[in-house]
């Protein structure tokens, strides 16, 4: 019996007209991290400044979707705008820790904590 490839599912939600929502589900490697690019290019395309990244249902990321996240978190940053992590499950957070990426992006537990942190930025 094969395993088949967890496929993607990206679901966008424009929470603010600046702020979008992904909900992501599946693997995001390097199978799949180019439809991920995609979604986040659109966004930023549409005048998006602000990135929830929801990982919740993302079993594994490798080099590839850390670097879609980090590509997108250095060209958010020169908007000025912002990209947050949402739930990563315990693997995804694990190479999100030993990389420090979660160091540099910050993760939040719920997408309300990751958008009072956008909006604590704005005010500072």
């Amino acid at each position: 019996m094969s395993m088949a490839p967890n496929p993607l599912s990206v679901e966008v939600s424009v929470v603010r007209e600046d702020v979008a929502l992904f909900t992501v589900q599946g693997d995001l490697d390097a199978d799949t991290a180019t439809e991920f690019q995609h979604h986040l290019a659109n966004q930023l395309h549409h005048g998006r400044r602000h990135f929830l990244l929801d990982l919740s249902a993302v079993p594994f990321m490798d080099s590839s979707g850390m670097n879609i996240v980090l590509r997108v978190y250095q060209e958010a940053r020169e908007l000025p705008g912002s990209v947050h992590i949402i739930s990563p499950m315990p693997a995804v957070r694990r190479v999100l820790d030993l990389t420090g990426v979660s160091i540099t992006v910050p993760v939040s537990q719920s997408a309300e904590e990751a958008l009072e942190r956008v909006d604590s930025a704005h005010r500072t």
